[in-house]
């Protein structure tokens, strides 16, 4: 389980998140989500210790500075130079960089944990392929495997979504059952509202680096939620279990159709 306790943290001394509390328990899946802005990626940094922050974060009983190594990460698709030379196999043992030590040579233990990294995310027949050669949701996958092979037990995700097609999405959120069945909690940031509603055991709802609202989104999918996280123009339609989000704005085009 990771606790997170009054969570606060931003850029040059700044707040970009403020007093955040929240717990994910073990092999839980849980999205963040809020307008651009809000403090989704801020939070994760902050959380994996890319940032300085405020308050408490522990996992499994333990301090997070303790256990960073139980935390893995992936950034942003942008955030990541592809054009650089270095093989799928590099890329995940770059993982092991704090077991390994530093200018050490990987030893079997650690190849091991690479192999089994790049096997749950069937990415292992790529190992040798360079990572600028691969579609944008293997890259994807690559970096999960990395994260993995320092055998986290919380995996923060930034957007992995962002920019891929329906299949690679799909491919992703293969993974993403795996991940749960081995009992490794997912943290994920995401834009796709919808998506959100069906995909996840619990939402984190950010606005302005302060958060809305926490739970199983059938709880906190609510009017006065979707308000407050995104403004009054953001509609929540239920049809048994399918959550849909639109903008609530006029359309002037179907007014039109209606004059004629």
């Amino acid at each position: 389980m990771m606790i997170v306790q009054h969570l606060s943290g931003g850029y040059g001394g700044g707040r970009a998140v403020d007093d955040i509390s929240f717990e994910v328990c073990v092999g839980e899946r849980v999205g963040i989500i809020g307008p651009n802005g809000a403090g989704k990626s801020t939070l994760l940094k902050a959380i994996v210790g890319l940032l300085p922050h405020h308050g408490s974060i522990s996992i499994q009983g333990a301090p997070c500075r303790q256990s960073h190594t139980m935390v893995g990460y992936v950034p942003q698709y942008e955030a990541i130079d592809w054009n650089f030379p270095v093989t799928v196999w590099d890329v995940v043992m770059m993982g092991r960089a704090r077991q390994i030590g530093y200018l050490l040579p990987p030893r079997k233990r650690d190849r091991q944990a690479v192999r089994g990294a790049l096997q749950r995310v069937g990415m292992w027949s790529l190992r040798n392929r360079q990572i600028g050669e691969l579609s944008g949701g293997q890259r994807r996958r690559v970096f999960v495997a990395r994260a993995l092979a320092q055998e986290a037990s919380v995996l923060l995700l930034d957007e992995p979504f962002s920019g891929i097609d329906a299949q690679a999405e799909a491919d992703i959120f293969q993974v993403l059952d795996v991940l749960r069945e081995d009992q490794i909690a997912v943290l994920l940031a995401t834009h796709n509202l919808a998506q959100a509603a069906t995909h996840y055991d619990k939402l984190l709802m950010l606005n302005q680096g302060r958060m809305i609202a926490y739970g199983p989104p059938a709880e906190i999918y609510t009017p006065e939620n979707l308000a407050a996280t995104f403004g009054d123009r953001i509609m929540l339609w239920h049809e048994g279990k399918q959550y849909v989000m639109v903008a609530d704005e006029p359309c002037h085009e179907c007014e039109e159709r209606e004059a004629l």
